[in-house]
């Protein structure tokens, strides 16, 4: 088996070559005397940091350098720009996300707690079509096919609807989707049985990624946040996928018990699978008022259905007994309600109204569906979720213009710095900006962003490890955060000063089947062998990277058609591994052009989608030059140990 998918476009070769102009020691940006924070979770270090095009081209000493954009960072930290994996972005925020780049955002994942539009492929060409001032992919959601299928009754789907079901989420993946995303806690999904969640979310297995999920807390289960993150740890295991604990929180009465939730994700782990977190710096989140208080059989077939109730004496009455249940037992009682849209406690309308809480909460229902601010939870318990490795920092918000919302969406990435890093040291530096990069592009499984190295994307966010905070609150929760000072977008500035420029660089990201979901290994040795001929070419790498160390070392030669095309690497960024799959980014010499370019490669020993499971090469090079050889897979190696 020698054959091989050549996809070469010598138009774009030629558009290459007229447009480099650059001469050798030159760059379009370079960031001077900074402390470079690489999201490896790798100790800091003194450097500059080079730019050309879109790329990372250099890190180190560039004193002997000239760029056309100039950036002093001296003491101030230089990160890659932070991830935000948990996003529920307004498209029409994204063309400016003002909010999120102004706290070091470079990247936004949408369709968080299996919402969103089905057709992934048209939701993205619509984002891009007005601009986008940050990158953004989505994730497929679970919800939205399940209410599209199933719709608002609880009821059980036949064969037919699971297996359409099925098919849609495909057609996500297919598109490009980051993962498949739930929220088994919103109905209609809710009424889903985690067997049914399970057989329909396993059709992502093939593509080795994620299932991030809003854990379900239900009455019959005492309310309970265990036994919420328990039954997405058992979906992500039985489905085949990597089960990711998203806005991680311990709730109400099981305030205190973090410890144990994070035990019976290390159990998971030691069993062989591994599972991901994501959580913000806040102990209240923000949601629909009757989303989590109204029980289900309440909202089953939806707000008209939930109306009708309310109006039956008997059914309210009900209704009111079980959502005080529902207060007491996740948000601390009717004190843990907030309404931000009017900036009224719910204790306070309950005395205007000389009610209880449940018919307070019907009453507004009755007229209107307000957002809420729901307190749910212990600093103690924040500080071990935040702390625990596999935690990513994630929002739960996205670009936004709203102003009376939760301060998350102007605050999370900045308070994590400052507060929770320089203020109580309860993470380090390096570690923190490691959960808002590496660690979110590890978990859905980014392979060109989220580190600092030659190669990759460049996607950068400079702060002041003085000044960063957020001063967002519930009460003023639009005020702007302090301390990013830059933040540049594939390579163009879009924050200078503090200042957002109203550039547009940002782009729709997409995810192959050759990026898997995978856990960081900076603690491990690896290494990638590929020494393989395919028809009318060859690529020849054999590199590797000690424990510890920054980038990797060896040779990387590509050639194929013939030798129209020939990459040599002459610089090697940071070699990312999983079982059987590697990946790494490079700087070199593209011929015939001698032109110096970015490239990433991707090594997987067993494509998962492909019948014979043969290995393949997939080659990007900067300036439109993609390959994807099928070689043998014994003519490839992948250590890690």
């Amino acid at each position: 088996m020698r054959a091989a998918l050549i996809v070469v476009t010598l138009a774009l070769v030629a558009a290459v070559r007229a447009q480099d102009t650059r001469t050798s020691g030159t760059f379009d940006i370079i960031l001077r005397h900074g402390t470079i924070v690489d999201g490896t979770g790798l100790p800091s270090y003194a450097g500059d940091l080079g730019i050309a095009g879109d790329r990372i081209a250099a890190l180190g000493d560039l004193s002997g350098s000239g760029a056309t954009i100039d950036i002093d960072a001296a003491g101030l930290f230089v990160a890659p720009g932070f991830l935000n994996i948990h996003s529920h972005a307004v498209a029409s925020a994204l063309p400016d996300a003002v909010n999120m780049l102004t706290q070091g955002v470079t990247t936004e994942i949408v369709n968080a707690d299996g919402g969103g539009p089905i057709d992934i492929r048209d939701q993205l060409s619509r984002l891009t079509d007005g601009g986008l001032a940050v990158n953004a992919g989505a994730y497929t959601g679970f919800n939205s096919v399940w209410a599209a299928i199933v719709g608002p009754s609880d009821r059980r789907p036949d064969a037919d609807e699971v297996g359409r079901m099925r098919a849609m989420l495909q057609d996500g993946l297919a598109a490009g989707a980051w993962g498949v995303s739930a929220g088994l806690d919103y109905k209609p999904a809710y009424f889903a049985t985690a067997g049914e969640v399970s057989r329909i979310v396993s059709v992502a297995a093939a593509w080795r990624t994620n299932f991030p999920n809003h854990e379900r807390l239900t009455p019959e289960g005492g309310y309970s946040s265990r036994a919420g993150i328990a039954e997405t740890i058992a979906i992500g295991e039985t489905a085949g996928l990597i089960p990711v604990i998203t806005h991680m929180k311990i709730q109400g009465r099981e305030q205190g018990r973090a410890a144990e939730v994070i035990a019976s994700m290390d159990a998971a782990a030691a069993r062989g699978h591994y599972v991901a977190a994501d959580a913000y710096p806040y102990l209240a989140g923000q949601t629909s008022l009757e989303a989590l208080i109204i029980p289900a059989w309440a909202q089953e077939g939806g707000r008209d259905a939930m109306l009708k109730r309310f109006a039956d004496p008997s059914q309210r009455a009900r209704i009111i007994v079980e959502a005080e249940q529902a207060l007491n037992a996740r948000f601390n009682g009717a004190a843990g309600v907030y309404l931000p849209a009017t900036q009224r406690q719910l204790v306070d309308l309950m005395r205007e109204q000389h009610a209880s809480a449940g018919e307070t909460v019907i009453r507004i229902l009755e007229s209107e569906s307000p957002s809420a601010i729901l307190r749910f939870g212990s600093e103690a318990d924040l500080v071990k979720v935040l702390q625990y490795p596999a935690t990513a920092i994630a929002c739960d918000c996205g670009a936004s213009a709203a102003t009376r919302t939760h301060p998350r969406y102007f605050g999370t990435f900045p308070r994590v710095l400052g507060h929770y890093v320089r203020e109580t040291h309860t993470l380090t530096w390096e570690d923190a900006v490691r959960k808002m990069s590496a660690l979110p592009a590890s978990t859905i499984g980014m392979v060109d962003r989220g580190v600092l190295a030659v190669g990759m994307a460049a996607d950068v966010a400079v702060f002041d490890p003085r000044t960063v905070i957020d001063h967002a609150t519930y009460e003023d929760p639009a005020r702007p955060s302090d301390g990013i000072r830059d933040v540049i977008v594939n390579g163009q500035v879009a924050v200078r000063d503090g200042k957002p420029t109203g550039r547009r660089g940002g782009r729709a990201l997409t995810r192959t089947e050759h990026m898997p979901s995978r856990p960081m290994t900076p603690d491990r040795v690896r290494g990638a062998v590929v020494n393989a001929a395919f028809d009318n070419g060859r690529v020849s790498i054999d590199i590797a990277q000690s424990a510890g160390a920054r980038h990797a070392t060896g040779t990387m030669v590509i050639d194929d058609a013939g030798g129209d095309v020939h990459f040599e690497a002459e610089t090697l960024g940071v070699l990312q591994v999983a079982d059987g799959w590697a990946s790494i980014t490079a700087r070199g010499r593209l011929r015939p052009l001698g032109a110096e370019r970015g490239a990433t490669v991707i090594i997987d020993r067993a494509d998962p989608l492909d019948a014979d499971h043969a290995a393949a090469v997939i080659v990007d090079i900067e300036g439109g030059y993609r390959m994807r050889a099928r070689v043998e897979a014994n003519a490839v190696k992948v250590i890690v140990r």
